[in-house]
């Protein structure tokens, strides 16, 4: 298993940024275009407890698959829960914090996932999916910093670890 920590800090209101990340429409705002990240259904309500999303999304190229999440835990303006039901991982657990701090938000992911197939899981892991995940967050803050700006003397983190 693995563990994916980022932190990164908004100059906006708690309710700013709950507003935009619990809608689920807006991941397609956050995620590379490469990714060929399409919603296919439900989406259109706001975020609850046990609402089910489902994706296509191109991870890698020449690779397309269907992701299907379920919310699970939502508390209003501070943090919600998705789980993969179906999908690329074996596991894949994010949850997603908005803590106040000095000058705005600090958002913060974690989350938990397993890769299949085994041994050639792992071995694909520094080779593809790390360096992929990478460059989602990546993309990912620069798309909020270029929507909401950049929080002074707030260091950003991505940090992935075998756990």
């Amino acid at each position: 298993m693995y563990r994916l920590s980022a932190k990164q800090g908004l100059p906006i209101s708690r309710e700013i940024a709950w507003d935009f990340l619990s809608n689920p429409a807006n991941l397609k705002v956050i995620t590379p275009p490469a990714m060929g990240f399409e919603i296919l259904s439900g989406a259109e309500r706001p975020m609850f407890p046990g609402q089910i999303i489902q994706y296509k999304v191109h991870p890698f190229p020449g690779y397309t698959t269907k992701w299907v999440s379920e919310i699970t835990h939502v508390k209003d303006g501070s943090y919600f829960v998705d789980e993969q039901r179906f999908g690329p991982y074996a596991l894949w657990h994010h949850k997603h914090f908005i803590n106040e701090i000095d000058g705005g938000i600090e958002m913060e992911d974690v989350i938990d996932y397993k890769l299949p197939l085994g041994i050639l899981g792992q071995l694909a892991h520094p080779i593809l999916v790390k360096n992929q995940l990478i460059k989602i967050f990546n993309y990912r803050e620069e798309q909020l910093e270029t929507r909401f700006g950049r929080l002074n003397n707030q260091k950003n983190s991505l940090i992935i670890n075998k756990i």
